[in-house]
């Protein structure tokens, strides 16, 4: 791949691709008209979100119910959480069900992105096609697909006689995270192949002319080229997935809402059904607390070892 290899060098390090090329712009100064449309949109966001996360920070500190008097109780909160067998199996299952989907789902994506961005017939159409799970509730495919795996699939098990398919796996305490995983990524892929498709398209066509002439096999091409210049796009779904499947609610709601017994509580399922249900908002505050520094952190580590991967590559 010595043909490949050194256009690929060249593509990096060309004016205009290489990030350290030093361009000079006159800078001139903005109007403060653009500070004042920015005020409205400012105040919004200090409105329905840092405010409500503040308040929620300050009723972590107490017994709040979610109604009535309450009393401030400090850290009382956050010491119980360790303790509580349910919130760590929350923890526990979330983590299992956001890596898996996130593998899943990034797999998947960046196989379909490739085979549209081929030079197929219909290309367009295809990717309408597979882009349309992205545009659909939630809560209704969640609700579609419980009914297929409660009443369908379990025909189709008794019909080649196998016996754990017989019945619905959404029943089955072993086997229901599978289920929610199924059908999270069936819809999560759709978003994903975009990003990847846009990836793709950045990939000079004369690097596969070179690698072909050089020999080079599809994997050898994927690996060498197409993998290495869409590395950006990879930690940028990565992220993003991970992210959103950590708050996974809606899926499970619709799927198992939580069950069989509490199997496939999310840590949102938690917080929501102890927080706005159980009389415990004080409490289910803490939570959220943790859990959000948890995202923040695992999304920072994971930025940083991705980027650093990328640099490797």
């Amino acid at each position: 791949m010595t043909m490949a290899t050194n256009i690929l060098k060249r593509n990096r390090t060309r004016p205009g691709l290489n990030a350290g090329a030093k361009k000079k712009y006159s800078v001139s100064r903005t109007s403060r008209t653009f500070y004042w449309m920015v005020v409205p949109a400012l105040i919004l966001f200090l409105i329905l979100h840092t405010l409500p996360t503040l308040t929620g920070m300050f009723f972590s500190l107490t017994n709040y119910a979610g109604y009535g008097e309450w009393d401030f109780v400090g850290l009382k909160n956050y010491a119980n959480l360790f303790k509580d067998d349910r919130i760590l199996s929350s923890y526990g299952f979330t983590f299992l069900f956001a890596v898996t989907t996130t593998i899943v789902v990034n797999v998947g994506a960046l196989f379909i992105a490739i085979l549209l961005n081929a030079k197929i017939k219909f290309q367009t159409a295809f990717r309408g096609i597979f882009f349309i799970p992205n545009i659909l509730s939630v809560l209704i495919v969640g609700y579609v697909f419980n009914y297929l795996l409660s009443n369908n699939l379990p025909l189709v098990g008794q019909w080649l006689g196998i016996d754990w398919l017989s019945t619905s796996i959404l029943a089955n305490p072993d086997l229901a995270w599978l289920g929610i995983v199924g059908v999270t990524a069936w819809q999560s892929i759709a978003f994903s192949v975009i990003i990847y498709l846009a990836g793709l398209q950045t990939v000079p066509g004369e690097l596969y002319e070179a690698a072909s002439l050089d020999g080079a096999s599809a994997w050898k091409q994927f690996w060498s080229i197409t993998f290495p210049l869409i590395a950006g796009f990879f930690t940028i779904n990565m992220v993003l997935a991970l992210k959103g499947l950590l708050q996974a609610f809606d899926q499970i709601v619709a799927l198992t809402n939580g069950g069989p017994g509490t199997s496939t509580e999310s840590v949102a399922m938690v917080i929501y059904r102890g927080g706005f249900q159980g009389g415990e908002y004080g409490y289910q505050m803490a939570n959220s607390v943790v859990y959000l520094v948890v995202i923040v952190v695992l999304s920072l580590l994971q930025m940083r070892v991705l980027q650093r991967k990328e640099v490797d590559i």
